[in-house]
């Protein structure tokens, strides 16, 4: 009977799959994004108490197959982490904590209510939204705009309070760049759930109010 596959080889595998599924990817939700992801979470998960272990794989793999480029489908990402981890040997505890982690990280235009149920998955949760705002967030949007064929703004399209998932699906590729910032970016601030990501936040969001302020004065000719 083989031993158990130790925690680092786990995460060493775990990292190759998703290095390889995502490395060159232009939209924002490439590997470096997923590195970023890691390196914040850790930090949160060592200054509050959780469990290292699941918070780095939950953040190696919570973009692992994304809906916004799975035809919309909520499951695949679910589906393809379970079946490594699976396939790893991983506790299945680890694993349904991992899973729910990754099924229900996405902001999903606002109309995602689920409450992460682990300190965990609140912790990856945090460190996926920081990456979304900030300087780096700003080139995100630009990035995933450019490729929804996005216009960068137009004064006359408002920004949306969505009804549901379905109302998120059909606006990706009709909506603005610039109204990203008020209907996902802006709001993350408040939406932090941890301490210590509250406080990365705060910096983070005031440089975001203040490109936006700078983006403005530039296009009305204003500087």
């Amino acid at each position: 009977m083989s031993a158990a596959p130790t925690e680092a080889a786990i995460l060493h595998k775990t990292r190759a799959f998703v290095k390889a599924k995502l490395s060159g990817e232009a939209t924002g939700h490439d590997w470096w994004h997923i590195v970023r992801v890691v390196d914040a979470a850790k930090v949160i998960a060592t200054a509050e108490h959780a469990d290292l272990f699941v918070v780095e794989l939950g953040a190696l793999l919570h973009d692992i197959a994304d809906w916004k480029f799975a035809s919309g489908d909520l499951e695949a990402g679910p589906a393809v982490a379970r079946e490594l981890l699976e396939g790893l040997q991983a506790d299945p505890s680890v694993i349904d904590a991992v899973v729910e982690i990754v099924a229900h990280i996405s902001f999903k235009g606002g109309t995602n209510k689920h409450v992460m149920q682990t300190l965990e998955g609140k912790i990856v949760q945090d460190a996926d939204r920081l990456d979304a705002i900030g300087a780096v967030g700003i080139a995100r949007t630009f990035a995933f705009g450019g490729f929804a064929g996005r216009e960068m703004y137009n004064p006359a399209v408002a920004p949306k309070q969505y009804a549901d998932f379905k109302d998120v699906q059909a606006s990706v590729k009709t909506n603005t760049t610039i109204n990203h910032f008020y209907e996902k970016m802006l709001l993350l601030k408040d939406r932090m759930h941890t301490q210590t990501a509250c406080q990365m936040a705060a910096r983070r969001h005031e440089y975001t109010e203040q490109f936006l302020e700078e983006f403005y004065a530039e296009w009305d000719g204003r500087r």
